[in-house]
């Protein structure tokens, strides 16, 4: 039986809440085994698994250890949901190869997320990483903020 609107709201809901707390075992009852992440702007970053997306949620709160995603709009239809959110976070640890600059960025963030099952089984994300760029200042000619 499909989910209805309610339950994939309250799903993508305790996605949100779990990242937000680092809380990564519950993913386990959120996130199907074979999860798979698409992102233009991660090119090199292969999530294709719940594990993998586990390791990159590490790695990003390594670089960003105080890190908030806050999902603004959620809207839910047929085996799909789409969100709109803000990440904010201070770079204080490496992003791949870019030292930390000890800067706060925020910036928003789309995607749309696939249900099957009950669980998340792909997440598809995009976001301007200039603009990011930009406020880390590592961009020439930006200045951090602005």
């Amino acid at each position: 039986m499909p989910m209805t609107t309610q339950e994939m709201r309250a799903l993508v809901g305790r996605l949100e809440d779990a990242m937000n707390r680092r809380a990564l075992d519950e993913l386990d009852d959120l996130v199907a085994a074979d999860f798979v992440r698409y992102s233009e702007a991660t090119p090199d970053v292969h999530v294709r698994s719940r594990e993998d997306f586990k390791a990159f949620l590490i790695e990003d709160a390594k670089a960003f250890p105080d890190n908030v995603q806050t999902f603004t709009h959620v809207v839910a239809e047929g085996d799909y949901i789409g969100v709109f959110a803000t990440y904010e976070g201070t770079h204080l640890g490496p992003l791949g190869p870019v030292p930390p600059t000890g800067k706060r960025a925020k910036f928003d963030f789309a995607g749309v997320l696939t249900v099957k099952d009950g669980k998340l089984s792909e997440f598809r994300v995009t976001w301007d990483n200039m603009a990011v760029l930009a406020q880390l200042g590592l961009l020439p000619g930006a200045e951090a903020g602005s």
